[in-house]
């Protein structure tokens, strides 16, 4: 796979104060790592690399790192198995590299709790700023959190707990990604509002929307599929072509 190696880095100032971000790197080129920790260390980030899955795993539960990036094509297990071994035990942010015309892995990844992806060959650049919206994402939804304290959202049969960032429909407990539960909560805030799509990646995974890019859409089909239908059997989350979004309430919820 050919880099663009001599793409520079856009040094930007950053506080002194301010603990560096540490990007684990888990990927088998060599020189992609190179140039991904030649690109990161001049944009504020330390970087480590390791080359196969069984260490990613390893390292990324270490609680050493702010970040992962990790590819799907991994000796000794693959990227996939790698991801649900550390979704088990952590909520660290990390984002899937997956080859340009394998939509499946994309949408598996995101499935299973990516927090975002990026397609073979990229420009370091857009990583480097896939990178800092996951992370100020992050960051934001722990302040909010701790600034709002506790807060409950009941929607019908559909329960919201911010704190203890639980999901209950009816009696049982839904295992919601973090993405999708910052998705459920955007959308429980907003009820039978109709939501841009590019105000909710704006708000949910903190950048721009590209036009080919249909991550948010698959963490929208991801929590339909979890929360599945209401009593009437109708979407909880409506597309409205062209538009966006509408989280709707269950008839008998809208009458109480």
């Amino acid at each position: 796979m050919a880099y663009d190696s001599a793409i520079q880095p856009v040094r930007t100032e950053r506080l002194t104060d301010r603990p560096v971000p540490r990007i684990l790197v888990v990927d088998d080129d060599l020189e992609l790592c190179e140039l991904l920790t030649e690109y990161l260390q001049p944009e504020g980030f330390e970087v480590d690399a390791v080359f196969d899955g069984l260490q990613g795993v390893e390292r990324a539960l270490s609680g050493d790192y702010s970040l992962l990036i990790l590819d799907v094509m991994l000796p000794g297990i693959r990227g996939f198995e790698a991801l649900r071994q550390i979704r088990a035990k952590s909520a660290l942010p990390i984002i899937m590299l997956t080859a340009r015309d394998e939509d499946i892995d994309r949408i598996l990844g995101l499935e299973i709790g990516a927090d975002d992806y990026l397609a073979k060959p990229f420009n370091p650049r857009e990583l480097a700023a896939r990178i800092q919206a996951v992370l100020r994402r992050s960051a934001s939804t722990t302040r909010e959190a701790a600034a709002a304290g506790p807060q409950r959202i009941v929607l019908g049969d559909v329960e919201l707990d911010e704190s203890a960032r639980t999901v209950r429909r009816g009696n049982r407990e839904v295992d919601l990604t973090s993405i999708e539960f910052d998705l459920l909560a955007y959308f429980m805030k907003n009820p039978v509002k109709v939501l841009q799509r590019e105000e909710i990646v704006q708000q949910i995974l903190g950048r721009e929307s590209a036009p080919d890019d249909r991550s948010i859409d698959v963490h929208i089909s991801n929590l339909r599929k979890k929360l599945g239908r209401t009593a009437d059997g109708s979407d909880r989350v409506r597309a409205i072509r062209g538009i966006g979004y509408i989280f709707v309430i269950p008839v008998k919820a809208k009458s109480r």
